[in-house]
């Protein structure tokens, strides 16, 4: 009797550990598996004006590291960029790196040109469905124009990101220059591109919507 309880307690004493060890592997197993991240983006993410590492893209790869979450992050963002240079350069992107995740920093210069409202839209509309057709869970980055493009033209080109975010049940970063634009130190000479300075902001407030994709 004595050595069958003992042998029991040992199996008993066995089975709480593998209760542990599975229970530390899967709060750990949520980022476990590589994933691959597109931005698709404009002088905003290029690190326009920046010295190399300072953008949030850059920022952002550092920060995953740091959380122990593993991606394969590809910046894809172009300065100058528009929707519909995004647009026509986005499939050959999803066919070479196959991403988990797009995040769509796309529109600003379309407004600060004052292109169509509507071509903008639909491009950006594009750029999602094609992404989601992939199997890709989309980010769509919000942005807004100076109140100089007239009250009308700024409300209407707002607008468009909350609406395709709920369209296409996308993730919505509601403003990407949140805490930054009220803030004119930092801003580069041509108060258009923000400093190194503001890059931490500017990722703060995309993370909160990205990184629960990364678990999923």
């Amino acid at each position: 009797m004595r050595i069958e309880s003992v042998r029991n307690r040992g199996l008993r004493q066995w089975a709480r550990v593998a209760v542990l060890v599975a229970v530390a592997m899967c709060t750990t197993s949520a980022y476990s598996a590589s994933k691959a991240v597109l931005v698709l983006g404009d002088s905003l993410s290029a690190e326009y004006g920046l010295a190399r590492g300072e953008g949030w893209v850059a920022l952002l790869e550092q920060r995953l590291k740091e959380s122990g979450i593993d991606v394969t992050l590809i910046n894809a963002s172009i300065s100058g960029e528009t929707t519909s240079g995004g647009k026509t350069r986005l499939a050959a992107l999803l066919s070479k790196n196959q991403p988990d995740v797009v995040v769509v920093e796309l529109g600003a210069n379309d407004g600060l040109r004052g292109l169509a409202l509507g071509d903008t839209q639909k491009n950006l509309r594009d750029i999602i469905n094609a992404s989601k057709k992939s199997k890709a869970r989309v980010v769509l980055v919000g942005m807004q124009l100076p109140p100089n493009y007239g009250t009308d033209y700024t409300k209407r080109f707002a607008a468009i990101f909350p609406t395709l975010a709920k369209e296409t049940r996308s993730s919505l970063v509601p403003f990407m220059l949140d805490g930054v634009v009220s803030q004119p130190q930092l801003f580069q000479a041509d108060r258009i591109h923000p400093t190194a300075q503001a890059h931490p902001i500017i990722l703060d407030n995309i993370w909160p919507q990205l990184k629960p994709l990364l678990s999923k």
